[in-house]
C-alpha cells in the first residue's frame, strides 16, 4: 500500500474515532472527550501505517480494534481524565485499599471520607467515576484486543505524522475547520452546526467534503512515495488557495514539532483532532 492510499485511510476514517469516543463517554461522562481523541486519532495513523491489506480484514475493523486498544492503555495508564480528577480517584483508591488491610474488611463510604477528610458527597462520587470507568473500559474492550507495542522508533513516526494532521485541520479555512472538529471530534449533527453557522445543511456537506479533500492534499504533499513527482491535488479549491493552505500547514506543523521538542510529553495530537 503506497502513501496516497495510506493517507486517504485517515482522513476518511476520522469518524470512527470520533464515534469510538462518543461511544467511551456515553458510559463514563467523566472522561475527557479531547484527550481520549487524541489518543484515538494517533492510534488510526498508527493502524494506517501498521494495516496489511492481504489478510483479509477491513481496515475499519482492523482499525476499531487499534483505536480501543488505545483507549483500554490510556485510560488504565491514568491519563484519561483532568488532573484534578485522577488525583482525586487516585487518593480515594489509595485510602480505600489502606482501611482494607487495616480493618480486615471493605471500609464504607463514611470511613473514606472521614480518612480523606472530605464529606460523605465527595467519597462517594470519587468511587463512583472510579467504578464507571473499569464499567466504561471493560464493556468498551470487550473482544477487542490491543495491538503490540510499537517500537520506539515507530512512536516517533506516530507522533510526527499525528502532529502533521493536527497541524493541517488547524490550518483549514476558519467555517471547513468549525465544522470537522465539530462533524468528527465534538459529536455534533451537521444539522447542528448549520444552524450555528447560519448556512444550509448542503452548504455544510460540501464544505465537509472539500475539507477532507484538502487534508487528503496537506499529508499526500507531506508524504508523497516520491517527492520529485508532480503534485497532483484532489481538492476543487483555488490553487492560490490550495498553495496558501499547504503553507499554514506547513508553519503549524513546524510550531507543533518544536513545541513537542521543548515538551516531550506533547507528542500526540492537539485537542482539535
Amino acid at each position: 500500500m503506497n502513501r496516497t492510499e495510506r493517507n486517504a485511510m485517515v482522513v476518511e476514517n476520522l469518524p470512527l474515532v470520533g464515534y469510538l469516543v462518543s461511544e467511551v463517554c456515553a458510559r463514563a461522562t467523566h472522561l475527557s472527550r479531547d484527550d481520549l481523541a487524541s489518543v484515538g486519532a494517533v492510534a488510526l495513523v498508527q493502524a494506517a501505517d501498521a494495516f496489511d491489506p492481504t489478510l483479509g480484514i477491513p481496515f475499519g475493523a482492523y482499525a476499531r480494534t487499534r483505536i480501543v486498544g488505545a483507549f483500554a492503555d490510556d485510560m488504565r495508564s491514568g491519563d484519561w481524565a483532568s488532573r484534578g480528577t485522577r488525583k482525586r480517584i487516585k487518593e480515594t483508591l489509595a485510602v480505600q485499599e489502606a482501611l482494607t488491610a487495616s480493618l480486615g474488611r471493605a471500609p464504607s463510604v463514611d470511613e473514606i471520607a472521614g480518612a480523606l477528610g472530605v464529606d460523605r458527597q465527595t467519597a462517594a462520587g470519587a468511587l463512583t467515576d472510579a467504578a464507571r470507568t473499569v464499567s466504561a473500559l471493560d464493556d468498551t474492550v470487550a473482544d477487542h484486543l490491543a495491538a503490540d507495542l510499537p517500537l520506539p522508533e515507530e512512536n516517533l513516526l506516530v507522533s510526527e505524522r499525528s502532529r502533521y494532521v493536527a497541524a493541517a485541520v488547524e490550518a483549514l479555512p476558519e467555517r471547513m475547520r468549525l465544522i470537522v472538529e465539530g462533524v468528527y471530534f465534538g459529536d455534533r449533527t451537521v444539522t447542528e452546526i448549520a444552524d450555528e453557522l447560519g448556512i444550509t445543511h448542503s452548504a455544510v456537506s460540501q464544505q465537509r467534503t472539500e475539507a477532507v479533500r484538502l487534508l487528503r492534499d496537506a499529508l499526500e504533499a507531506h508524504y508523497a512515495d516520491d517527492p520529485d513527482a508532480e503534485f497532483a491535488p484532489v481538492s476543487k479549491t483555488a490553487p492560490a488557495r490550495r498553495s496558501a493552505y499547504l503553507s499554514r500547514v506547513a508553519t503549524n506543523a513546524a510550531v507543533g514539532i518544536a513545541r513537542a521538542m521543548r515538551e516531550p510529553d506533547a507528542a500526540g495530537l492537539s485537542t482539535a483532532v
